[in-house]
């Protein structure tokens, strides 16, 4: 091999290897960058949990209603029911013409932009479960006899519902006791705005821990 040829080799081989070079680092930093995307997914993830358990609102839904970001209260839930005050019971009715007590509870949560299902057997699983009937707010409903009457409760201590054929919607005096109540269930959560020192020290908490996590994992994908 001449020498020209030789110095031509040594060219080439060098070209090779510093492209082998770049592409070793080329892998080493998408690796690294890969690694520390999934590192910030999942203290995300991660600080969600973090949130929710320091606000204590972790696992407290049985099933989510949908259209609940409309900022409808329990008070607006009266509301919407005594327009219908006065309509004729009909079974398996909805309407202003005639409803029956579940179609009673699904208009008026769709009056205020909140969708249930049609029947007290799917009704009375949404939301969340309220522990007794001193507990209740307007707004949550009531389920008797393991899910053959529906009712809405109005506040100090009276209810609005659908009774049975030959009567009308009505407001009146909660007749029922604890032990007549198969749930009650309250699809508007109650107002769990952040305030005080003590949400305040939960929320530091949750960011704080998120912030450590965070730090520690893309430090070690890094």
């Amino acid at each position: 091999m001449t020498m020209i040829a030789a110095m031509g080799r040594i060219s080439q081989i060098q070209a090779t290897l510093q492209q082998l070079s770049g592409a070793s680092t080329d892998r080493v930093t998408t690796t690294a960058a890969a690694a520390t995307t999934a590192a910030a997914s999942a203290s995300a993830g991660s600080f969600a949990a973090t949130l929710a358990a320091a606000l204590g609102t972790a696992g407290t839904t049985a099933a989510g209603p949908t259209g609940l970001g409309t900022g409808a209260s329990g008070t607006d839930v009266v509301a919407s029911a005594e327009k219908y005050l006065g309509v004729p019971y009909v079974f398996g009715g909805e309407d202003s013409s005639g409803m029956d007590c579940s179609g009673l509870v699904q208009t008026v949560y769709a009056d205020i932009g909140i969708e249930l299902p049609r029947l007290v057997s799917g009704q009375m699983k949404m939301g969340t479960e309220v522990a007794s009937l001193a507990e209740a707010q307007p707004g949550d409903l009531i389920v008797t006899g393991g899910g053959d009457h529906i009712l809405i409760y109005a506040g100090d201590n009276k209810v609005i519902h659908a009774p049975y054929p030959g009567r009308t919607v009505c407001l009146r005096e909660a007749y029922m006791t604890d032990a007549d109540i198969t749930t009650i269930r309250r699809i508007i959560p109650t107002d769990t705005a952040v305030t005080g020192a003590g949400s305040a020290d939960r929320l530091n908490a949750a960011f704080a821990a998120f912030a450590q996590q965070n730090s520690t994992v893309t430090g070690s994908a890094l």
